[in-house]
């Protein structure tokens, strides 16, 4: 009999990063277990289901959970769903075997995070497979510090339960090992997008990738979190102007779809032929309209992940410690700054020593890119050897 898998997560719901590590792990499904049925249990199932062709039931009951509750009925539909995404997410898990949550920084909360949002639904998947037998396995997440405690406490219970965890970087093991998961045996390998392919497409070297976020802080910031978005706004508008003063053609990326609202912005307020945006769906066509320039400016992680699975000498302008970790992860640790406080005139000075430099980076990247992906496809024969019976290892 065929093994039964499902897929878990905020997929199809227009961050790009997120649908990517989606389409890693059916890559290695379809390669190594052909015959296995897969469904999911996600935030946008239409979109799952018209773009990879699996069955997709939505994650949770109530349609509007990821929105901010206005009023007495909102309110009451939330408390209800949670009740019903019990009996939901449990019938889901009990017809599975296996169950992946592909990639994606499931276990941190380093933007804006409501405890019984996303983290409530994870402990439901994993409290769900061990009382069922399901194995849920969380294959190179991402995961930080939280500090507010029913946020730490639900996802610190959902790694406990999980019959499977590796994690993208050591950062990442680091910070669940301090919020008290025994970690011995998890092991640490690359982010899965590091696995897809990579597109060919005629380069432009003078062309720069800008890749923008609605960025408004952390999970702190709440307060805060305008004058955040308006400080990164403007200083990445400044920057931009700068290229397009040096007659650098540019093209802005997006992450996720809410980002379009910033792409927008900087297009008006440059007003320049010489700065163009692609509409995006996937992470494939990013990667597609990325591999056409030559260096990348990048906010959101996946952009800048891609911008280096690519190739291309990267200049990050982080949110979070996964950022800076990557990117020295890759041998360009000296080429990071702050989403929170962007100093335009510092960026300028790196950018020029990125441009200087990017054969030699160049270089770097390639070598890293290969040890990547042998990494990559040591976990995947992992998780065949220990989730799958042994009939269905190819």
């Amino acid at each position: 009999m065929s093994a039964r898998v499902g897929v878990f997560g905020l997929l199809g719901s227009g961050n790009l990063g997120n649908d990517g590590s989606l389409e890693a792990v059916l890559g290695y499904l379809r390669a190594e277990h052909p015959d296995a049925t897969v469904s999911a249990f996600c935030g946008g199932p239409a979109v799952v289901s018209a773009r990879y062709g699996i069955p997709a039931t939505r994650l949770n009951w109530y349609a509007d959970e990821y929105q901010t509750a206005s009023g007495l009925r909102s309110i009451v539909m939330k408390a209800f769903g949670k009740l019903v995404d019990v009996v939901r997410t449990a019938a889901w898990v009990r017809r599975q075997d296996v169950v992946f949550v592909p990639g994606m920084g499931v276990l941190e909360a380093t933007l804006p995070l409501r405890p019984w949002g996303f983290p409530y639904a994870l402990f439901l998947l994993s409290a769900a497979g061990r009382l069922f037998g399901t194995k849920v396995a969380l294959v190179s997440v991402g995961a930080d510090r939280i500090t507010v405690p029913a946020t730490r406490f639900l996802v610190r219970q959902a790694a406990r339960l999980a019959a499977y965890r590796s994690y993208r970087d050591e950062l990442s093991r680091t910070a669940m090992r301090s919020m008290g998961v025994a970690v011995d045996s998890d092991a640490v390998y690359p982010d899965l997008a590091f696995s897809l392919p990579v597109p060919t497409v005629a380069e432009d070297p003078r062309t720069v990738g800008v890749g923008v976020m609605a960025y408004y802080g952390g999970n702190d910031d709440r307060a805060d979190g305008e004058r955040i978005y308006r400080s990164y706004v403007d200083a990445m508008t400044r920057f931009v102007r700068h290229l397009v003063a040096q007659e650098r053609p540019v093209r802005l990326f997006i992450g996720d779809r809410i980002d379009t609202a910033v792409v927008d912005e900087i297009q008006a307020a440059v007003a320049s032929p010489l700065v163009t945006a692609t509409p995006l769906e996937t992470l494939d066509e990013l990667m597609r309209s990325m591999a056409g320039v030559g260096t990348v400016v990048a906010t959101r992680y996946h952009n800048v992940l891609c911008a280096l699975k690519l190739g291309k000498p990267t200049l990050a302008i982080g949110y979070a410690k996964k950022n800076d970790v990557l990117m020295a992860e890759m041998g360009l640790d000296g080429f990071c700054q702050e989403a929170r406080a962007v100093d335009v005139d510092r960026l300028i000075t790196q950018f020029a020593e990125l441009d200087r430099r990017a054969p030699e980076l160049r270089q770097t990247l390639a070598e890293h890119n290969e040890e990547n992906e042998q990494r990559l496809k040591h976990q995947f024969a992992a998780l065949s050897a220990s989730l799958f019976p042994a009939s269905e290892v190819r």
